[in-house]
């Protein structure tokens, strides 16, 4: 059975367990980071060197970078729904899956850090807005993506909408302002019913 090093509420631990359930994958997982501790210990730096989470193992393979597990996941078990055979799908799926790691990533962790993290008198007012201008600029980006097709890798749900499942769900729950950009809050509200997103992405953000 895989085995899911990784505490639930670390956004990339929920990108695997999202992409598990979209593909009804069984799994054992342990509670692990964050209050859990156990990031640096040497036997788990041995399965992964950056000592963060997740990590995954299945068999004699041993995994971590989340994007890369989801990959891993939908080639191995079906998943041609998720992450298209075809090159050129696939490259509509890819190129989401790239740019939360560019682009979207940094601004939504800066909001992160300054409104959830931060104690209050130690927030950066300054640099909690700047993060969300940044933000604004992303997200403007994919409304006018899904603005002629339902999903970003085009009429179906795929691991674009996975791996941006955890920032988006934030976007929308974070007490800042937002642009009214009615084709991004569409596009949320496609997925955001899905068992596996209120399962494992819809939770209180820490």
């Amino acid at each position: 059975m895989l085995k899911i090093w990784g505490r639930t509420t670390s956004s990339n631990v929920q990108k695997v367990l999202w992409c598990c359930a979209e593909l009804d994958i069984p799994y054992d997982r342990t509670d692990w980071g964050g209050p859990f501790g156990g990031n640096r210990d040497p036997e788990y730096l041995k399965l992964n060197p950056n000592g963060l989470v997740p990590t995954v193992i299945d068999g004699d393979l041993v995994m971590w970078e989340s994007n890369t597990i989801c990959r891993y996941l939908c080639a191995t078990r079906g998943g041609e729904r998720l992450y298209p055979r075809d090159p050129a799908a696939r490259t509509h799926v890819e190129r989401w899956m790239d740019w939360q790691l560019a682009v979207i990533g940094a601004p939504m962790g800066g909001l992160l850090q300054g409104l959830v993290r931060a104690k209050p008198e130690e927030r950066d007012a300054a640099a909690i807005e700047a993060a969300r201008r940044r933000a604004v600029v992303a997200w403007t980006i994919v409304d006018d993506a899904v603005a002629s097709r339902p999903y970003l890798g085009g009429n179906d749900l795929s691991l674009a909408e996975i791996v941006l499942g955890t920032q988006i769900y934030r976007w929308f729950n974070f007490p800042i302002e937002r642009p009214e950009l009615k084709n991004l809050r569409a596009w949320y509200e496609r997925f955001r019913n899905r068992p596996g997103f209120k399962q494992h992405i819809a939770m209180p953000i820490t």
